[in-house]
């Protein structure tokens, strides 16, 4: 999907009071080769949360080395992880690398995982979370770990006051920047 649909869309599940005040925004810079970008939400022209693919890729390759050379850390691989390397990989790798292979991918997503938690999130995220909002119960995306879907949840019109005041405890436990928008929308509508 287009940049301008999703972000129509996406805008179209404004709650009334919050339209014009939060808005997403990404850029893409088609001349550099690897054409990087980013992808920011803005509340009242200022910006609250950026998703920088040049930040985040150095930041991911950085913990997944530290994950790799900490002898503290052990990552267990199981046979169904060579398994499901095997089988995405149509038997082409050597079965003496599927460990290797199975051991780097979980390494990719931890420090996937560790960046998610610190909130540093690629462009892509942003784009794959989006789609997913689109088509999810709006129930599952505010029960979710990501804190995408949640901001996308609670800004949301078909959340009601009601449901909102019911969420305050649920998110006491969420990243600070779910809490922010959780106030953003509370104080929008004046509760």
């Amino acid at each position: 999907m287009v940049w301008s649909k999703l972000k129509q869309n996406l805008e179209s599940f404004l709650c009334p009071e919050l339209v014009g005040r939060v808005e997403y925004r990404a850029t893409s810079y088609h001349y550099l080769p690897d054409k990087l970008g980013r992808c920011y939400i803005t509340v009242d022209k200022k910006e609250v949360l950026n998703m920088s693919d040049t930040n985040a890729l150095i930041r991911c390759y950085q913990t997944e080395q530290e994950i790799k050379n900490n002898p503290h850390i052990d990552i267990p691989i199981t046979e169904e992880d060579i398994n499901e390397v095997r089988r995405d990989s149509f038997n082409q790798i050597p079965e003496d690398r599927l460990k290797v292979v199975a051991r780097n991918r979980k390494i990719s997503t931890y420090a996937k995982e560790l960046l998610e938690a610190q909130a540093i999130l690629l462009r892509s995220d942003f784009y794959d979370a989006a789609k997913r909002f689109l088509t999810m119960p709006i129930d599952d995306c505010l029960k979710s770990n990501e804190i995408l879907l949640n901001i996308f949840a609670l800004v949301d019109r078909r959340v009601g006051k009601r449901r909102l005041m019911n969420l305050e405890e649920q998110m006491s436990l969420k990243h600070p920047i779910v809490q922010y928008f959780y106030k953003l929308r509370i104080d929008s509508l004046g509760l």
